[in-house]
């Protein structure tokens, strides 16, 4: 459910977040930003984020996921938000994050929303990287977001993480809310593959969902957990080098941060 899923992450701010990635691959690489690559993009919403405020600084940018309908729903939002002279500097693929290819390289990648994780098995993630890195330009980037390393350490109790989006109506008054909670209690964790199996549940109350039926909608999601020493080993092993961590998606907040940080932000940089 594209729109569900977007709904739920929208609280994000996405320009700031989009100027952050391009800063951290500028101070990183000595190749300027023109091309992007987003993997597992979901909505494709810094994608598309990047291409409306770069003031035409960046050329092309291409999102890639498994999903037929999240590649839909993002295609829909490009026509209703990007101009008409960029429409064709968006391109959505639907393929594999571990064995895609690409016809031209691109400048730097990004794996944002703690994507990765769906990647349970180191081979998995060296695959993935090394398509990463035929896809990218030599010194180029990949930009990953995952959660931060001590949450791998307090996985032994498993606990639960929720939010509400409030919703509005045509005229603009709170007409409901969208409750996300993400885990439970009982959620199994393997400590050997570090493998959660994460109880994602999304409800929608107020009249409008009321009157369509719509109930509680549950998933569970196997997800790895990461610390930073194996990011760095297995980037070593695809042909990449961490070369800077961050605790957020902005500038300034060190991932050892015990109060600010609650991100790890890994930009990896390719290697000849």
């Amino acid at each position: 459910m594209p729109a569900l899923y977007d709904l739920a992450f929208g609280y994000r701010d996405y320009e700031e977040e989009v100027a952050f990635l391009l800063v951290a691959h500028e101070k990183t690489s000595k190749v300027a930003v023109q091309t992007v690559l987003e993997l597992a993009a979901g909505p494709a919403r810094h994608s598309l984020t990047a291409l409306r405020i770069s003031d035409a600084t960046i050329k092309k940018v291409t999102a890639i996921d498994l999903s037929p309908d999240m590649i839909a729903y993002a295609q829909e939002i490009a026509a209703m938000e990007l101009p008409i002279d960029q429409q064709s500097d968006f391109e959505y693929r639907c393929a594999d994050m571990r064995s895609f290819t690409m016809g031209n390289k691109v400048d730097t990648a990004w794996i944002l929303l703690g994507s990765l994780q769906h990647l349970t098995t180191n081979d998995d993630v060296i695959q993935c990287f090394r398509c990463v890195h035929k896809a990218v330009q030599p010194d180029g980037t990949l930009i990953l977001e995952l959660p931060h390393p001590r949450e791998t350490f307090s996985m032994v109790d498993c606990t639960r993480n929720g939010w509400e989006v409030p919703l509005e109506d045509e005229d603009g008054q709170e007409s409901g809310a969208l409750k996300i909670v993400w885990g439970d209690d009982n959620d199994a964790f393997d400590p050997i593959t570090q493998v959660r199996q994460f109880t994602v549940t999304m409800q929608v109350t107020g009249p409008e969902a009321e009157a369509a039926g719509m109930e509680d909608v549950s998933q569970v999601i196997p997800l790895r957990l990461f610390t930073a020493q194996e990011i760095q080993a297995l980037a070593q092993c695809a042909g990449w080098k961490v070369v800077q961590m961050y605790g957020a998606l902005q500038e300034g907040v060190s991932v050892n941060d015990d109060d600010a940080a609650f991100r790890l932000v890994c930009v990896l940089r390719k290697q000849d």
